[in-house]
């Protein structure tokens, strides 16, 4: 009998123990199964939608959101701008994906004083407080090529003056007052844009010769350019208000390229 209740007892104790096993198996298979433990998926690209649909699309697809803002004036508001991690990378299940937003408000800033400076420093320091560039005024100065007034919806606007991000701003340039030879401007790298402002308020004339690969001639650049700024023995080479240039203009040139495309030309003059 002692036998007997001692094989009933073990039998009972190994079946105990299997079901044991079982579940704890049981437990971690339906982890996965239930919660998508360690499970890895793509990220989907958000940018370029709009805050609404990229939380919504995201949260379906079982990531996390973290919205930061942004502004940029060309976008819509509430703009998706940017995604990290970006498209394609691969994370975990329930990652949180961080989005900026693009703000429904432009932020205020102070108005720069430009005033005095070159035209090429003006325009960086616009695009560095994301300000635009409305228009360009020439005006006879001797101060040519420097900024002598700056305007705001057509009336001087002081530095220090706070205005939107994305405003649009007047600059009078001085256009010097003719006959006057000077040093032909570097115009490679500028982005296209760049170059017809700093050529206009030069009072230069220009061709274009377009390269195949241009997408957006807004953000193309100026890859080399006819006359060069140097000649051969590293003087500036010098042109007369009103003598055209020509600029060559790629979608992407190469910093190689463009450097290559420095190298200083023989000597040359260029009048009216």
């Amino acid at each position: 009998m002692n036998e007997s209740f001692t094989s009933k007892f073990r039998f009972h104790l190994l079946v105990i123990f299997g079901i044991c096993i079982a579940l704890y198996f049981l437990f971690f298979l339906s982890i996965g199964f239930f919660t998508h433990h360690g499970e890895e998926l793509p990220v989907m690209n958000v940018t370029n939608k709009s805050a609404a649909e990229a939380i919504s699309l995201l949260e379906k697809a079982g990531f996390d959101v973290e919205v930061d803002s942004s502004y940029e004036a060309d976008k819509p508001a509430l703009l998706v701008l940017a995604q990290f991690p970006k498209e394609h990378s691969i994370v975990k299940y329930g990652r949180t994906i961080f989005i900026t937003v693009n703000k429904t408000q432009a932020p205020i800033v102070p108005m720069p004083n430009l005033v005095n400076l070159s035209f090429s420093s003006a325009c960086l320091i616009l695009k560095s407080n994301r300000l635009l560039l409305l228009d360009t005024i020439l005006k006879p100065n001797a101060l040519k090529g420097a900024v002598l007034e700056q305007l705001y919806n057509g009336q001087a606007i002081r530095p220090g003056q706070m205005i939107q991000q994305g405003s649009k701003i007047t600059l009078y340039v001085g256009a010097g007052f003719g006959g006057e030879q000077f040093e032909v401007p570097d115009l490679i790298s500028l982005q296209y844009s760049e170059a017809l402002a700093l050529l206009s308020t030069s009072g230069l004339q220009y061709t274009i010769d377009w390269s195949n690969d241009i997408t957006d001639s807004t953000t193309a650049i100026v890859y080399d350019q006819f006359p060069k700024t140097l000649n051969e023995l590293g003087a500036a080479n010098m042109i007369g208000e009103g003598a055209v240039m020509q600029i060559k203009v790629k979608q992407n040139p190469s910093l190689q390229e463009m450097q290559y495309n420095k190298i200083a030309t023989p000597s040359v003059e260029i009048n009216q």
